[in-house]
């Protein structure tokens, strides 16, 4: 990631902080009481008083609170990248259309399932199953939008797509559906709730991987970004390159929506809600700034919605999805009350 404007050094120096501290609170939260002295301990030389402690954090809590720092990272950068490219502070990362498509994808293994066969139905049930849906849902709807961009010049035109895209998967989700029985409505309904906490190490690897892929993107469009801030034809007579940079934010978008989607499902606001508060915090369009501030700021409010999640001392785990909807929602209200400025 580029690195931090130096005027905002002791701004990111405080964002790391926080960001270890809830960090180390995240993982010491659970149905099972386990002393912060027992969790360092677990890092440092693995020498605990309960190996089923060590267990609980390292197979379960620790890739959790890794998980949502990829998807609180994730979302937030496509979010930010969405909003400048279309210049609409209520874009996010799921306006293409990508996440929808993951979700048919999803819905037509577990809806359609017992229409495809007793083989692929034997897949419905499996996290890597219902990832490989996802992946081929999300590709496909990628497919179609990535045509229809090198179609039409009007990048607003590309939103009303992707919304497009949108309706339509989710007509045909509701007629799955219908035609669904109880326990595939349940388990679909599961998936759509969003979850960090199914994931393997194997899983989190291939997460991350993708991950890297779809920053990698984004650090090659920084300059280009900040012109598209002013329009199009600002941009063009700045030299930049729009339908390359429109090509490269719709990839890594994709990418980091996408696989995002696929492994922990859909999950709202976290993508529309951090870059305004990031932007409200910076006071900046400087995207040299905001993307290694909106990534860690995307991490923190992760790791606080599903620490809250939790319902730490208790057997319970509510929808992670639930959780950033309720702490989304009121964060966009608030803004369009106040009626602050928002840097585009």
């Amino acid at each position: 990631m580029v690195s931090p404007t130096k005027s905002y050094k002791n701004t990111f120096i405080i964002l790391i902080i926080t960001l270890f501290l809830i960090f180390i609170i995240n993982i010491s939260l659970g149905s099972v009481y386990i002393p912060l002295k027992q969790i360092f301990l677990a890092f440092i030389d693995g020498n605990i008083e309960k190996e089923s402690w060590k267990s609980i954090i390292l197979n379960y809590r620790l890739p959790k609170a890794i998980t949502a720092i990829i998807v609180g990272s994730g979302l937030s950068i496509s979010g930010l990248l969405m909003q400048t490219l279309f210049r609409n502070p209520l874009a996010g990362p799921f306006v293409l259309g990508i996440s929808s498509g993951a979700s048919l994808g999803v819905a037509i293994l577990i809806l359609g399932g017992s229409f495809l066969g007793a083989n692929i139905l034997s897949y419905a049930f499996t996290s890597w199953g219902q990832a490989l849906a996802a992946s081929i849902g999300a590709f496909l709807v990628l497919s179609a939008v990535m045509i229809a961009a090198a179609k039409v010049r009007n990048t607003m035109s590309i939103l009303i797509i992707g919304l497009m895209f949108g309706s339509l998967t989710s007509a045909v989700i509701s007629v799955l559906a219908y035609f669904s029985s109880a326990n595939q409505l349940q388990q679909y309904m599961f998936w759509s709730f969003g979850s960090l906490g199914n994931l393997s190490w194997k899983e989190i690897s291939a997460l991350l991987i993708v991950f890297i892929i779809g920053i990698s993107f984004v650090v090659f469009i920084i300059k280009p970004l900040n012109s598209l801030l002013l329009g199009e034809n600002y941009a063009k007579s700045m030299g930049v390159n729009v339908k390359q940079t429109r090509n490269f934010t719709l990839i890594a978008t994709s990418l980091l929506t996408g696989v995002i989607t696929a492994f922990s499902g859909p999950i709202a606001f976290i993508g529309l809600a951090v870059p305004h508060l990031t932007k409200l915090l910076f006071s900046t369009s400087n995207h040299k700034t905001l993307l290694p501030a909106v990534a860690i700021s995307g991490a923190i409010i992760m790791l606080i919605c599903d620490s809250i999640a939790q319902m730490p001392n208790s057997e319970y785990t509510l929808p992670i999805n639930a959780i950033t909807s309720l702490f989304g929602a009121p964060i966009i209200i608030w803004l369009l009350v106040r009626k602050r400025k928002i840097y585009y």
